[in-house]
């Protein structure tokens, strides 16, 4: 979804449509989750300030003029509860309730290895004010916040959030050398923490800065250490807790506050009608309660610099994932290139031996990720350019976070490109023999969860292939159910023998020919010739 639609769906539930205001708050909720979050790095009054941004933002979405600015307005107003939590605790201390550790959780939510996880781990150890802002440049750098709404919601100029974001930088990358040295095995190290409760704080932080400033053996990185704002790229929204719950509740003050923000009549009259709707999770009940909900099953919605709301599909009752529906192709022979399929095909009986493959012209391709680019994390990206074949591989991991399933991207197609076959011997949704570790299929199973494709997807096969004649960008957009791709410069006979191995090699079954060898042949879902700043905004319905 682009600004575009946003801004249509912000002006839409000022008038008081129901359905944009929900779309509205289940979109952006993951934005303001993952600020607060890492904001108060976890701690219990989390749910307490993302209730209240949201509740705030609501009950002012009539005094918001341009709907364009409502990001930054929504983050300065994340901010300001931030602020107010810290100004509560200061005038009324209570005991801390221990702390969910936000960094511990973006670590297993996002699968976070390395550095990256070196990065995250980090903020354990930065003040509230320097936590705070890095909640706002970690979204900046990976392109889910601008600058000057970094300094908006912070409160500063431009100029002065450059020098508070480098002076937070320093202290980060301080914390990141305490990280790596609490890792090692210097017994120096470990002498000097035999008195230390293993809570990070800004006392400790100094002792052990000054330590490794001083040690051979803590200060010798064994390798090049990859700047924070290169590794944070692409990582960042963790997605919400299982069973997270948002109330905001419209009545009495709160409806009379919303009145006077300048709230039409006509939202809260919708608001107060006692009835139920729901759709992408969020859900305004009988008595003007307004709840989003994240049950146990399902997938952790989808949110970036223009969040999308997540597929309403649910996981099904029985063994095996919904059948798609069979639809037919939108492709006409009449239509310039630039067409997609956009919608769910049926799967070819396992003993249908596939069409003759069109030969196209191969001068070769060049990868960025060379003969073998593996992308695990979001963000992930290989760059491809020349005449030839492609092959992307799927492998899908429901049993590490099943859910919602962002598809990747191409972007910055300069040139031509086409889905001109699938095989691997079988489908993602194909029944897999004994159904391993859990899995019934290869989008996951009952005991572990399933991989769920947004709404009008095709269902992917084990192996993609593609026809590139120019240059072209795919993206890794993992966000919600983990998977990986690993891509190939393939040829035309690799395609050709892959699809042709069908039940009597032990495969499930025969590959299946998309290429018509012209211009008509579908084009990948997912596909453009801009290069967005998040590629996972791409639209489905493709038009290049």
């Amino acid at each position: 979804m682009d600004s575009q639609h946003w801004r249509a769906t912000i002006t839409a539930a000022q008038s008081g449509d129901r359905q944009a205001l929900d779309e509205l708050v289940a979109g952006w909720l993951p934005l303001v989750y993952n600020i607060v979050g890492r904001a108060l790095n976890g701690h219990a009054d989390v749910d307490d300030v993302v209730q209240e941004t949201m509740l705030r933002a609501v009950d002012n979405l009539g005094s918001l003029r341009d709907p364009d600015s409502f990001r930054s307005w929504l983050v300065a107003i994340a901010m300001r509860q931030i602020r107010d939590r810290a100004r509560r605790r200061t005038a009324d201390p209570l005991p801390e309730a221990p702390a969910a550790d936000f960094a511990e959780l973006t670590v297993l939510r996002l699968q976070l290895e390395g550095q990256r996880r070196e990065v995250a781990e980090a903020a354990r150890w930065l003040d509230d004010e320097d936590r705070q802002l890095l909640s706002l440049w970690w979204l900046e750098v990976a392109g889910e916040l601008t600058r000057r709404e970094l300094a908006a919601a912070v409160g500063i100029t431009r100029q002065h959030a450059a020098v508070r974001v480098q002076r937070m930088k320093e202290r980060l990358e301080t914390s990141r050398g305490i990280v790596r040295a609490l890792d090692g095995a210097c017994p120096d190290l470990r002498e000097l923490t035999g008195r230390w409760d293993g809570r990070p704080d800004s006392v400790w932080r100094k002792r052990l800065a000054r330590h490794i400033r001083g040690c051979g053996y803590c200060g010798d990185t064994p390798e090049s250490v990859v700047p924070a704002e290169r590794l944070l790229v692409g990582i960042a929204l963790v997605p919400l807790p299982v069973g997270f719950t948002l109330s905001l509740a419209f009545g009495g003050k709160t409806a009379v506050a919303a009145t006077s923000a300048g709230w039409s009549a006509k939202l809260l009259g919708a608001l107060t009608k006692p009835a139920v709707a729901m759709t992408a999770g969020a859900t305004i009940v009988a008595g003007g309660a307004y709840v989003v909900t994240q049950p146990p099953d399902a997938p952790p919605p989808r949110a970036a610099v223009t969040p999308t709301a997540t597929a309403t599909s649910e996981r099904p009752p029985s063994s095996a994932p919904p059948a798609p529906e069979p639809s037919p192709s939108v492709t006409k022979k009449a239509d310039p290139y630039g067409t997609v399929v956009d919608a769910v095909d049926r799967a070819p009986d396992p003993d249908a031996r596939p069409a003759a493959l069109p030969r196209r012209p191969e001068s070769g391709l060049t990868s960025t990720g060379g003969p073998k680019a593996v992308m695990q994390h979001r963000g992930d990206s290989v760059t491809l350019t020349g005449q030839g074949y492609v092959l992307v591989r799927w492998q899908i991991s429901p049993k590490s976070r099943p859910g919602a399933l962002v598809m990747p991207s191409w972007t910055g197609l300069k040139g031509r490109l086409f889905h001109v076959a699938s095989g691997g011997w079988r489908r993602m949704d194909d029944p897999l023999p004994g159904a391993p570790n859990g899995y019934v299929t290869g989008m996951g199973g009952p005991a572990i969860g399933w991989a769920v494709l947004p709404p009008g997807t095709q269902q992917m096969w084990q192996n993609e292939y593609f026809y590139l004649d120019g240059t072209v960008t795919l993206t890794q957009n993992e966000r919600g159910c983990d998977y990986g791709l690993t891509v190939f410069p393939s040829s035309w006979e690799a395609a050709d023998k892959d699809i042709n191995e069908g039940p009597e090699q032990g495969a499930i079954r025969y590959g299946l020919v998309r290429d018509t060898g012209t211009d008509s042949a579908p084009v990948p879902q997912y596909v453009t010739r801009s290069t967005p700043a998040d590629p996972a905004t791409v639209p489905q319905r493709s038009r290049v």
